[in-house]
């Protein structure tokens, strides 16, 4: 972090009482993502051998993504009505209950697995109201000439955590899972708190319609825009066919054969990239060709897959999920410019919410979708399924969304900020 970055967030107090309250909700989000996943795949293992256990590992993934899949619009439009902090500290009580319960499953002599999938289910509905919540209230806390600062240092915080999560994550799981989900427990307790500092009114100015009518409004000012519906059905089936997070265990454990201090490692590599990539942005924005760059970025992100899928070595296998890594990062960097700057405040918790869905299509049901490819085709065929696909969805994407394609500088016009119709998103010239 630069010496700027800690004046700014001394400059705007609340703003960075939210980023301290993200940063722990964020690392104990990726403690509890590496200690469920390492948790089942062990469990599974015992009595089901390697292939079925990538598979419920996945299983894992689509639990949490159906009742997210189900919630999301309707959790959209709760957070451009209701006061969003407390939306977010609603949804992060729920999770540390979820936590708690799976101290006591884990704790038991012989832990189940379907008590397991069940918390997962929780998870993912308490996290479709706190992704809108959560964005939504980010820009009432800065200025908006300051926004992109804000997003940047964000970014950063999270790329920083998802580096660090994974790694101690695997040191925990190591010492017990219990542990792990113990220590997850007091950081979302300590965001909680953290939270309840912020004094800035974060209740969005209602507006007048239904939630029905508010929820098409949303969805309508989406798919009026050809970029931005390109950029995030882009992410949404590159992620789903080439993401191999799901696969780490079984790389870990049975190809790689480094155990859970590297399956940590491995789920650190993206992020490494990521944090670079972050980094790189915030002092070299992309000022042209923004929309070529993304797509090169997509079919990076697939040979970076292959790379990893056939590789022997933890060294080559970290690299390329780095590389994978910073691949991402440019793609969620075009959407989020997108996504936060652009939106009116009124609609920043539905726009969001379409945004998460995609975003959490191409994570959590990817995950089942490696895990059914896993069990037909075995962890190295299912990474190179996923790679050569998203290769496929690159190109095909190029043909179908060609405005995104030749887009070239994203801007941030002022006159956006205050537009209602769907076309005032269009920032990308």
């Amino acid at each position: 972090m630069t010496s700027a970055q800690p004046a700014f967030l001394f400059r705007h107090r609340d703003f960075g009482r939210f980023w301290l309250a993200m940063l722990f909700v964020n690392l104990a989000v990726q403690i509890e993502g590496v200690t469920l996943g390492w948790q089942v795949y062990a469990l599974a293992r015992q009595s089901l051998g390697i292939d079925r256990s990538a598979f419920l590992v996945g299983m894992l993934g689509l639990c949490q993504f159906l009742p997210l899949f189900v919630l999301s619009l309707y959790a959209g439009t709760t957070a451009d009505r209701h006061d969003r902090r407390r939306i977010v500290m609603l949804s992060l009580a729920v999770e540390v209950l979820c936590v708690l319960a799976l101290v006591v499953s884990t704790r038991h002599p012989s832990p189940a697995l379907i008590p397991i999938f069940g918390i997962a289910a929780v998870f993912g509905g308490a996290r479709a109201f706190l992704g809108p919540a959560g964005s939504a209230v980010l820009p009432m806390l800065v200025p908006r000439e300051e926004m992109p600062r804000a997003i940047s240092l964000k970014s950063l915080t999270w790329q920083g955590t998802v580096i660090i999560g994974p790694w101690l994550g695997g040191l925990l799981c190591a010492v017990a899972p219990a542990v792990a989900y113990e220590v997850t427990a007091v950081l979302y307790a300590l965001g909680i708190t953290t939270l309840t500092r912020i004094r800035t009114p974060t209740q969005p100015q209602r507006r007048p319609g239904g939630r029905w009518a508010q929820t098409r409004e949303g969805l309508a000012y989406v798919r009026g825009n050809k970029i931005v519906l390109g950029a995030i059905s882009l992410d949404l089936f590159a992620v789903l066919l080439g993401g191999a997070t799901a696969l780490l265990p079984a790389f870990a454990t049975d190809i790689l054969h480094v155990g859970a201090g590297g399956f940590g490692l491995l789920r650190s590599g993206p992020a490494i990239g990521a944090a670079a990539m972050a980094l790189a942005l915030s002092r070299w924005p992309l000022r042209h060709r923004a929309g070529l760059r993304m797509f090169l970025a997509v079919a990076g992100f697939g040979l970076a897959t292959l790379v990893f899928a056939l590789s022997k070595s933890i060294a080559l296998s970290v690299a390329a999920l780095a590389f994978l890594g910073a691949a991402d990062m440019i793609s969620m960097y075009v959407r989020q410019t997108l996504v936060q700057i652009v939106t009116p405040d009124h609609m920043r918790g539905r726009v969001a919410a379409v945004s998460g869905l995609f975003i959490s299509g191409s994570n959590e049901l990817g995950e089942f979708e490696s895990g059914v490819a896993a069990r037909l085709l075995g962890p190295v065929g299912a990474a190179v399924f996923g790679g050569i696909g998203t290769l496929v969805v690159t190109g095909l994407w190029a043909r179908l969304f060609p405005a995104l394609l030749h887009a070239d500088r994203l801007e941030a016009p002022e006159e956006a900020a205050h537009a209602g119709p769907p076309s005032a998103i269009a920032a990308v010239s």
